[in-house]
């Protein structure tokens, strides 16, 4: 599933480009196809949904995603594609979609009301790819987006129609046999530089794309093999094996056999390591990298040293394909190529100690990106987490089959609670978790940790009653089991549920207890920190303005020492929010950009939201009312994705609460109204580059000292009350 990798914005204000789509690069030349994408074009003015149809590996990926492409200026809100081939469970189909199209909701809310509520307000084209396996709930599902949303196409590919009203189904054939030999000689020319075939050649080459049908897969397997042989002896060998097969009729074969064919025939001229290793690829879901692959597919009968040199040879062969991605070279297998070594890996009767190796290779992964996250790698382990999700998935999935080792899936789950809280997936989160728990299992420490962990989730997505659920069981059970590290984390999480729902003295006390526990037992990590912040957040709520600031300030010295970035987020946050309190408008708007900056490349939606809240009230301050209206619009559009608005608490309103006063009585209601009105058309990362723009604007303008900070004449400030009531 590909993500979109939203750019960071830029300190200095920079707006960077939109995302408009996460169409992939193609890696090689497009070959062919000019009438069908014509006609794919033509068909999509008419219709807004149209499947194309077709025989595997005839291409209809590619040349759905070519369309796309030649296609995407048509559509202002962008052009996104889901592969669905990767996902195996129907209740995660939402949640790949809602993944593809980049969104970002913290709140309990569905992923299906929030995806038909994204679409039903955009101009945008849905490609939807690899569906054959979920045609049901897929086919109901774009059947409710395309009722609630009128500006939705949905292109799609798979070997079947999904069957819903309306649809136009394009059955995309063969190449022709022109466009077939053309393939064939570029992806040759790919393997042997320099490959120029003689007219004798040709007519070889143009007989052999005749016996492969024209079908895409089977010629680019074929020009792999011109590595070791010409090409006459490879129509000789093909063609043995197609009259093995048929008794001598190759021209009978369906199109269907024409492929396996072709596979299994690349299959035997496979050296035995190289069969043995594509069998052992299939366990993987969507990308791999080699380090895993050493790991998982290493043994008898093929030593780990060895792995990259077979590895290369089914590259060579184009049995696996390379892609590139943030988390750096990674490897895939065509879907009918997996299938065919996963076929060949049953057989070996090794596939249940494979998907084992593969589970605890992705056990230990999230354990080792979990220990990345409380560093300066924090976000390679996000990019890495989300390059491998369905391979993480998979492994839940593995470990939930057996009940003896339901367990392990609920440490995975709750091991990756740095990427459900940290990188906005909470609703996949919460799905994995519940799901989890669902299955009967001891109290140990890897079910006490999913159940602290849903608490965590179930607090920020505003679900207090899930979220007390949990946290109370897990610190009961913590107690009878002597997990003293569960019994913190449940206390902790226990406090930041007081602090949204306006209890803040009992948020420190509950802050201050986990602390303590934190340092009996020795725990420091992003967790640990993310307590400390709290504390400050809450004390600064009590009116203690300077025990807050030097709480956040340690933490920001430990958060640097480390060079973790996400909860220096918060702490910088919570300092603005002093700042801003004590009158030191300069100071608050530079930690509060900083915060900003920080979550928004980690999309993080709450942080993001709480910055934007608080930017727009420094705004003001500066007399800004104008733009400060227009930052309230773009919060406005943004909380419905992370939930009730600054949690429904009189303490977090406060701020928004004086800006809007500020703005009002500065610009009238209708200028107000209007200006606001602006901010909430603005998406996401265009509202950040602009409060980060206009903060740039403002650093060294008149008015502020030597360290940026606009201060309040001397007369004004006394204790408690230098600045905007915020609490």
């Amino acid at each position: 599933m590909r993500r979109p990798q939203l750019p960071s914005p830029t300190p200095d204000g920079t707006e960077p480009a939109p995302v408009r789509g996460n169409l992939p690069a193609e890696l090689n030349t497009f070959v062919g196809r000019d009438a069908e994408l014509a006609e794919l074009e033509s068909l999509l003015d008419e219709s807004r949904l149209v499947t194309v149809v077709g025989v595997a590996g005839v291409g209809k990926s590619r040349v759905t995603a070519r369309a796309a492409a030649l296609m995407e200026k048509r559509y202002c809100d962008g052009v996104w594609i889901a592969e669905l081939s990767d996902v195996h469970d129907p209740g995660l189909l939402v949640h790949a979609l809602v993944d593809a199209l980049g969104l970002t909701d913290h709140t309990s809310r569905s992923p299906r009301a929030v995806l038909a509520e994204h679409c039903a307000e955009r101009r945008l084209l849905l490609v939807i790819d690899g569906f054959e396996h979920l045609a049901g709930p897929c086919a109901s599902l774009v059947r409710e987006l395309l009722r609630r949303a009128p500006g939705l196409r949905v292109l799609a590919a798979g070997r079947r129609p999904l069957r819903v009203d309306g649809e136009v189904a394009f059955p995309l054939m063969p190449m022709t046999d022109d466009d077939a030999l053309e393939l064939f000689v570029r992806r040759a020319s790919a393997v042997r530089p320099g490959f120029r075939p003689s007219d004798g050649e040709r007519e070889t080459a143009r007989e052999l794309c005749r016996r492969l049908d024209g079908i895409p897969l089977a010629l680019e397997l074929a020009a792999g093999r011109l590595r070791a042989l010409t090409t006459e002896q490879v129509l000789h060998r093909l063609d043995d094996r197609f009259r093995l097969l048929t008794g001598g009729s190759p021209s009978a074969l369906p199109r269907h056999q024409t492929l396996r064919t072709a596979i299994g025939w690349s299959h035997e001229l496979c050296a035995p390591e190289q069969r043995l290793l594509w069998a052992r690829l299939s366990v993987f879901a969507g990308q791999f990298d080699l380090e895993a692959v050493e790991y998982i597919c290493s043994g008898p009968g093929l030593p780990a040293d060895s792995v990259l040199d077979v590895l290369d040879e089914l590259l060579t062969q184009s049995v696996v394909m390379r892609e590139d991605s943030a988390a750096g070279s990674r490897y895939r297998l065509l879907d009918t190529v997996r299938e065919y070594g996963a076929e060949w890996l049953r057989a070996t009767g090794d596939a249940d100690r494979l998907r084992r190796r593969h589970r605890d290779w992705y056990l230990g992964l999230a354990t080792w990106c979990e220990l990345d996250w409380f560093g300066p790698r924090q976000a390679e382990a996000a990019a890495r987490i989300d390059s491998e999700l369905p391979n993480l998935r998979r492994a839940m999935e593995c470990s939930m089959e057996n009940p003896e080792e339901v367990h392990l899936a609920q440490y995975l789950a709750g091991t990756l609670w740095f990427y459900w809280a940290g990188c906005g997936r909470l609703a996949e989160g919460r799905h994995w978790l519940d799901h989890v728990l669902e299955e009967e299992s001891p109290y140990d420490h890897s079910r006490l940790k999913a159940l602290w962990v849903l608490g965590y989730v179930a607090v920020l997505q505003g679900d207090p009653v899930g979220a007390v659920s949990a946290l109370q069981e897990c610190r009961a059970e913590g107690e009878r089991s002597g997990d003293a590290a569960a019994v913190a984390y449940a206390v902790h999480r226990t406090g930041c549920l007081s602090i949204v729902t306006d209890d803040p003295a009992r948020a420190e006390d509950l802050l201050r207890e986990a602390l303590g526990r934190y340092r009996e037992i020795g725990e420091l990590n992003s967790n640990v920190l993310m307590a400390q912040v709290e504390l400050g957040m809450a004390v600064a709520f009590r009116g203690d303005l300077e025990a807050a600031t030097v709480i956040c300030d340690e933490v920001r010295e430990i958060c640097e020492d480390h060079g973790e970035r996400w909860t220096l987020a918060y702490a910088l946050y919570v300092l603005g929010y002093a700042a801003l309190r004590a009158g030191l408008g300069g100071r608050a708007r530079r930690m509060l950009a900083e915060s900003l900056s920080i979550t928004h490349a980690f999309h993080d939606l709450l942080g993001t939201v709480l910055s934007l809240e608080l930017l727009a009230l420094v705004t003001a301050t500066e007399g800004d009312a104008a733009e400060a209206a227009v930052l309230q619009g773009a919060a406005d559009r943004i909380w419905p994705s992370v939930g009730l608005p600054l949690f429904g608490s009189a303490h977090y309103g406060r701020p928004r609460a004086e800006c809007e006063e500020r703005a009002r009585a500065q610009l009238g209601d209708a200028r107000y109204d209007g200006e606001r009105q602006s901010g909430r058309r603005l998406d996401t990362q265009a509202a950040v580059a602009r409060a980060l723009r206009a903060g740039a604007a403002r650093t060294g303008s008149s008015g502020t000292g030597a360290a940026g900070e606009t201060r309040r004449p001397a007369a004004s400030r006394t204790p408690g009350r230098g600045g905007p009531e915020l609490g």
